[in-house]
């Protein structure tokens, strides 16, 4: 524990006693009379409490203007956009009600956006704009066995012409050759020419690779007679001479079994000074639940999620060129489970903590590691604790960037286990042989935790669940702050809402913290009774900002570029002892790979404050920052909006 946090645990204790005392010596019925609610509302209330654990309050919309929020993402004019889609609401999806809200933290105004799309578990990350790149959605929401009323699946069609692609249009028809049933396509699909093969030292022709298209098929009428037990070959009608003969389709057993969610190749551009969605050209391939992360080039790679037929991606990434609007696939595959954690690093290269969101095999792409993009090397981290427990944990960078150390924070087991983590593992990726260790532990088993970097270099983490969903009535009202320079967790105040999937976190630039959705499967603690969507939103105003005073910064140059500097006005200048330049969030199912804190080196005169931006790309993306300043209290400013262009 640092000495600060000892300081402040002695106080509070101290607080606490007198209190206590006080209390225990006025008569009995009135201390019964006071409740305990009402003594906790007190506790809670008094200054010297919200000076050492901060304050939590409950934001309530007017009821026309809530909404099932999954996404969120602080905008470069400071008001945050909320995303819902559908909102994991199968009624919203049929009568195609997508919402999304715009809120604007400091006057209290809300505003309804016009939704293109189902953006339910959609992909997002800050362009170097400041316009929101979001990518993906629903096109399908999941079935479970006993809702599936036509055997379906999934069919590989084949193409042997190597010399050109052929296009099947959407209700073409496939017959099995052994099973003779027939199934139609629900989407077009367009199967690339083959690849001549030839044999490298001789060049002699040696085959054909076929060129190959994945599609949904299902059958033409209802019940369990159409349904297929083994592999077949499929003829596809409507097809004569030599396209009848190089085109066919192969398919495993098309069931009644559950269907998942279907992804959409949709992408688009939010302005946030506008306020409205902008079309960009579409992904290669359709997605729900993938993750985007800025490259060093500026351009954002797009990976994993679920496609259009309901499986995930088979390691097909793609990079969207914010110049073109434009997506290309990356040369080589390599597979992720949904939502991985990637984060870009200061020599160029992709770092996965193995944080996910549970889509896909158990024993594919789940290993941490260094993933060069441009080569597709993918180099092992070791150390890793609880590695069978990544689901639904977070990552953070911890501040500052420069010392490019990661935190991941709970998790817990494949798909709808039970098994929860109270680890937290610290890797520092600047040291030669980069490998994971155990950081201070959490007090319970905790899946979906929230983690927000703030002004002063700490994280606040807080809610999560300890079981899949929330359930068993698992929400954990607890809060912590970390301190990296300790390696220590500091007990804050309690939350009032109970937070697990579908929800997130973010840092406002006046220094608070938001915090949005939740998503529990069950509302009792015997799980008998549906969950209902969390639509509040709370507001966290952490200790630092119950002092005396704050800093102030005004004036400046709206745009530094990197290694140049900028001149601002603060009439505490003296007392200032850091400077941060933070990356706005951009969060969605315990992912947020955008956030990040940059340690700026500065000089001070008289009431000035002189700002140099570091060179790195990779550590200074491009794009719309906050720039907070810090006195030796560690009490923070609010932000001034800068552009690294």
């Amino acid at each position: 524990m640092n000495d600060r946090a000892g300081r402040r645990r002695a106080r509070r204790l101290a607080i606490g006693t007198a209190v206590v005392l006080a209390l225990a010596g006025m008569n009995g019925p009135w201390l019964y009379r006071f409740g305990t609610e009402k003594y906790h509302q007190y506790q809670i209330n008094r200054p010297e409490y919200k000076a050492e654990n901060g304050r939590w309050e409950i934001v309530q919309f007017p009821e026309k203007y809530r909404q099932n929020t999954i996404h969120a993402a602080l905008l470069r004019t400071g008001k945050v956009l909320l995303v819902a889609g559908s909102g994991n609401n199968q009624d919203n999806f049929d009568a195609k009600k997508f919402d999304t809200r715009i809120w604007d933290p400091v006057k209290g105004t809300i505003k309804k956006i016009p939704t293109p799309k189902d953006l339910f578990c959609t992909g997002h990350t800050q362009l170097a704009n400041g316009n929101l790149l979001i990518a993906g959605g629903t096109k399908r929401y999941e079935k479970l066995k006993g809702d599936v009323t036509k055997a379906g699946g999934l069919m590989i069609v084949h193409n042997e012409n190597p010399d050109q692609p052929i296009t099947l249009p959407a209700g073409t028809k496939f017959t099995g050759k052994e099973n003779g049933k027939t199934f139609v396509s629900k989407d077009p699909v367009v199967v690339e020419r083959a690849t001549k093969v030839f044999d490298k030292k001789t060049g002699k022709f040696l085959r054909n690779d076929p060129g190959l298209g994945r599609i949904y098929v299902e059958a033409q009428k209802s019940g369990a007679k159409y349904e297929t037990g083994t592999q077949d070959n499929y003829r596809i009608q409507g097809l004569t001479g030599t396209d009848a003969r190089n085109t066919y389709g192969i398919a495993q057993k098309l069931a009644l079994d559950k269907k998942d969610f279907q992804g959409i190749r949709d992408a688009f551009e939010f302005d946030p000074i506008a306020e409205k969605y902008i079309k960009v050209d579409p992904m290669k391939e359709a997605r729900w639940y993938p993750t985007l992360t800025t490259l060093s080039d500026g351009k954002v790679l797009s990976v994993s999620g679920l496609d259009d037929i309901g499986q995930l991606v088979p390691g097909k990434n793609e990079v969207f060129d914010p110049k073109t609007k434009k997506w290309t696939y990356l040369s080589k595959t390599r597979q992720f489970p949904t939502y991985p954690a990637l984060f870009l690093m200061q020599n160029g290269k992709v770092f996965y903590s193995g944080s996910n969101a549970g889509y896909g095999p158990d024993n594919v792409g789940r290993v941490p590691g260094i993933w060069d993009v441009d080569t597709n090397k993918f180099t092992k981290i070791p150390g890793l604790s609880d590695a069978n427990k990544m689901e639904t944990s977070g990552t953070v960078l911890l501040p500052p960037a420069q010392n490019e150390k990661f935190m991941v924070i709970g998790g817990g087991g494949v798909g709808e286990s039970k098994l929860s983590s109270n680890r937290t593992r610290i890797v520092d990726m600047k040291t030669d042989s980069p490998k994971f260790v155990d950081g201070p532990t959490l007090e319970k088993g905790t899946r979906y935790p929230q983690a927000s970097i703030l002004p002063d270099d700490s994280v606040l983490v807080s809610g999560g669940s300890e079981d899949y969903r929330g359930r068993g009535d698992s929400n954990i009202l607890q809060a912590r702050l970390y301190h990296p320079d300790t390696n220590s967790f500091e007990s804050v105040a309690d939350p009032l809402v109970g937070r697990n999937y579908h929800s997130g976190s973010l840092l406002l630039p006046d220094g608070r913290v938001m915090f949005f959705g939740s998503d529990s499967l069950y509302g009792d603690k015997a799980n008998t009774k549906p969950g209902v969507f969390e639509q509040r939103i709370e507001i966290y105003t952490p200790p630092y900002l119950y002092r005396d005073s704050r800093p102030s910064l005004s004036g400046g140059p709206q745009t530094i570029a990197r290694g140049a500097s900028g001149t601002f006005t603060s009439p505490q200048a003296s007392a200032i002892k850091k400077v941060r330049l933070i990356r706005p969030s951009a969060s969605t199912h315990v992912t947020d790979v955008d956030q990040r804190s940059i340690e700026l080196k500065y000089t001070v005169s008289g009431d000035k404050v002189k700002v140099t931006v570091p060179e790195n790309k990779n550590l200074v993306q491009s794009g719309w920052y906050m720039l907070f300043v810090d006195d030796d209290q560690g009490t923070p400013s609010k932000a001034q909006w800068v552009r690294v262009p």
